[in-house]
């Protein structure tokens, strides 16, 4: 049973901190930004971004409920926790898709295309 709950915790955490279709790097004018570049560093490639905006992104969180009985077992529970990061959107130029940058606790944490351009 311990195995059981250590591999669905991998599971879970593999989940978590999976990214999704993501473009992995922005380029500015031949110069990349990607995951864990600072806002600074992004903002003196690629200059201000066309919007930012906060965002609350669920992500699963583990927990161990013990049993109100004695000689119980605790309980594994897994809820949804809100994790505050920030979306920054550039507009690479008609025909092309946005450029979204994910940023948690001042990092690049993805990047990603949004709509196109038209």
């Amino acid at each position: 049973m311990r195995h059981t709950a250590a591999s669905a915790l991998l599971c879970l955490f593999a989940f978590a901190h999976a990214p999704g279709a993501s473009a992995q790097s922005l380029n500015c004018g031949g110069l990349l930004s990607g995951i864990g570049d600072s806002k600074f560093s992004v903002v003196q490639r690629c200059g201000e971004p066309l919007s930012k905006e906060a965002v609350c992104v669920p992500r699963p969180q583990v927990a161990w409920v013990l049993s109100p009985y004695p000689g119980g077992r605790a309980q594994q529970v897994v809820t949804q926790q809100c994790v505050p990061m920030e979306d920054w959107v550039y507009h690479r130029g008609q025909g092309n898709f946005l450029g979204i940058v994910r940023f948690y606790n001042g990092a690049v944490e993805s990047v990603r295309d949004g709509e196109k351009v038209r």
